[in-house]
């Protein structure tokens, strides 16, 4: 089994609206196309094996069901890991002849899609990087207060140029890649090292990330300085006890609940005294 040219050139495409907002939208890319429990399915129609599209898309889904992307940082692309790992984890299966539903099968599918994933980080830090000059022209716009200029230049840097990023660094290396078949993973991690100048600089780089999006969130949902506590209880979790996001969220539902309960019978509080005192002023017209 083998990925033609026109496969090829579909899941590229693909690749390109799942990341790319000015397009299919945040919702709509990011998180609907590049889930790999979605574009299982889209892979598995363009491939023409749904079934075992559909499959390895779970099984690759479940790795990655909690990762977020705090600051713009990731730790695995799920562009790649979809558009890319999922189509060498069929080629894969298909030539090792295993049961998509086997074991086997998902573990082979979890492996390559992690190391997929793991290049894929600079793929998506390219992006990132060369929509950064896209956006210098917008502001270089701005700063000419010229706004018959900005009119123009606005829908330009939002909608016209990043194809240009996504077309370098998602649609040519998905397409090369799945051409390329399932040693080109090897090839990349053998001429890519993680140990080399350029990834260290990349990772150096986005680890700072982090830092912002946590600030970004604080500045959301603090307003009293309270708020601290129950932001650092959800780290306590994570750090102390080694919880999941699954099992912070189950946690911090039931504290919502409690929340919940507590603010209805506050305000179920004053009624009950109107009524009580209602019920007096009877009594003394009698």
């Amino acid at each position: 089994m083998g990925i033609s040219i026109f496969q090829a050139v579909l899941l590229g495409l693909f690749a390109c609206l799942a990341s790319l907002p000015g397009m299919g939208g945040t919702t709509i890319g990011n998180y609907t196309l590049g889930r790999p429990l979605v574009g299982g399915l889209v892979v598995g129609l363009i491939m023409g094996d749904v079934q075992t599209g559909i499959v390895v898309g779970a099984a690759i889904q479940v790795v990655y069901i909690a990762l977020v992307t705090p600051g713009g940082t990731v730790s695995a692309d799920v562009r790649a890991v979809t558009y890319i790992g999922i189509p060498l984890s069929i080629l894969a299966i298909h030539g090792q002849n295993l049961d998509p539903a086997s074991a086997e099968a998902s573990s082979l599918a979890a492996a390559l899609g992690a190391a997929v994933g793991t290049l894929g980080t600079v793929l998506f830090y390219g992006t990132a990087t060369l929509n950064l000059v896209w956006q210098s022209v917008g502001w270089s716009a701005m700063e000419t207060r010229d706004w018959h200029r900005i009119r123009r230049t606005i829908p330009l840097v939002d909608f016209v140029l990043p194809w240009i990023s996504h077309i370098l660094f998602s649609f040519v290396p998905t397409v090369a890649i799945c051409l390329a078949g399932e040693g080109m993973v090897s090839l990349m991690k053998d001429y890519m090292p993680m140990d080399g100048i350029a990834m260290k600089t990349l990772f150096t780089v986005g680890s700072l990330l982090p830092a912002v999006g946590v600030a970004i969130l604080c500045k959301q949902v603090i307003t009293k300085p309270i708020d601290w506590l129950t932001f650092a209880f959800g780290f306590t979790l994570a750090a102390c006890l080694h919880l999941n996001l699954i099992a912070c969220a189950i946690i911090a539902a039931f504290f919502a609940l409690i929340k919940y309960q507590i603010e209805e019978a506050k305000a179920a509080r004053p009624a009950i005294a109107g009524a009580s005192a209602g019920d007096d002023e009877e009594e003394e017209d009698i």
